[in-house]
């Protein structure tokens, strides 16, 4: 009997992870390696606990185990190519999804994955590619509609984004991932009370979802409802407390309204979380500037500089063209022309 015990031990480590009690699994698939330590899918499943815990480093060790026992084992492929992800190796990753995918050419969370990984390497066009195969394959994978809408959203394609998420939501009502997904992309589009339903969609399913909260009031704010969005950045940081956005936000909402000072101690707060959070720098600058404390915003505008001069010149421009805009070409002519008489550069 004594060659049989693997098996019993391994399918308890399996039992246990689908309880979600990882750290059992871990030692059950331990004690079914003791026994065999060539069995492959306790290797693997020894994996995929291990990932569970966001131990990834030895996630993908234990992959490697199972793979070198058995090269063509498809599942211990993609869960390497999930664990590599999680260290932030995508390229690595996308090479372990595409060994699974030659040994098992219709594993859908293969393509799905890839598509993930693709779009961690801002590879959209590839990962939208990526993500219609796994649908090809699996029409009804609610999370690789949910992908190709990020995938598209990232190449701007608001509209395809919507109508991808909306396939998500007919498959699975209560995915308040899509919810939030789709709100980002009505927003994108500037359909901003839309958005701000779809973002309160996401609030029913998962009231403790702080980043609809803070994207809601991204909308709110949008809509100049500043009141109702400060609320929204409030119930983000009740949540999150060190959500530098969130504080940045709040940030924003309070010098919308005029309330420069509390909006200079949220920036501040932001700051405090992230240092080197340059949005932060530059607008607790124009707050400081409305309080007329030049030298101090003058320095917060120099510090955002230091972090990311692009973002500072790029902000620089726009509100140049903002000014002209709200003058106009005409006015701005005529009021050149009078500068030039003034001077005595024109008859």
């Amino acid at each position: 009997m004594q060659p049989d015990f693997h098996y019993a031990w391994n399918n308890k480590g399996g039992a246990l992870f689908y309880l979600e009690r990882y750290e059992q699994a871990i030692y059950a698939c331990e004690k079914a390696l003791e026994i065999q330590p060539n069995y492959h899918y306790a290797w693997n499943n020894k994996g995929n606990a291990l990932r569970k815990l966001e131990r990834y480093e030895q996630a993908v060790a234990a992959y490697d185990q199972a793979l070198e026992i058995q090269p063509d084992y498809h599942s211990a492929w993609n869960g390497k190519g999930n664990a590599l992800r999680k260290l932030e190796r995508y390229e690595e990753a996308v090479v372990a999804y595409d060994k699974a995918l030659e040994i098992k050419p219709d594993y859908y969370y293969a393509w799905d994955n890839k598509g993930d990984a693709l779009r961690n390497l801002e590879r959209y066009e590839q990962a939208v590619a990526a993500y219609d195969k796994a649908l090809e394959i699996r029409p009804d994978y609610y999370y690789a509609w949910s992908g190709k809408g990020n995938a598209l959203g990232n190449l701007e394609r608001y509209e395809q984004a919507v109508a991808a998420y909306e396939k998500a939501l007919e498959i699975k009502p209560d995915y308040y991932y899509a919810w939030d997904n789709k709100g980002d992309a009505l927003g994108n589009l500037e359909r901003y009370e839309q958005a701000v339903a779809a973002y309160e969609k996401a609030l029913e399913i998962q009231p403790d979802y702080h980043c609809a909260w803070c994207r809601k009031g991204n909308a709110l704010r949008n809509l100049e409802r500043y009141e109702q969005a400060l609320a929204t950045y409030e119930k983000a940081l009740e949540i999150q407390p060190d959500s530098h956005c969130a504080w940045n936000n709040k940030g924003d909402a309070l010098r919308n309204l005029e309330r420069y000072e509390q909006a200079v101690a949220a920036y501040e707060k932001a700051l405090e979380i992230k240092p080197d959070y340059y949005q932060a720098w530059y607008l607790k600058a124009s707050a400081l500037m409305k309080l007329r404390r030049v030298k101090e915003g003058y320095a917060s505008i120099i510090k955002a500089y230091e972090i990311n001069p692009d973002f500072v010149e790029k902000m620089y421009s726009q509100n140049i063209k903002n000014i002209l805009t709200q003058i106009g070409w005409y006015k701005l002519k005529e009021i050149f022309t009078k500068v030039l008489r003034i001077i005595g550069l024109r008859s």
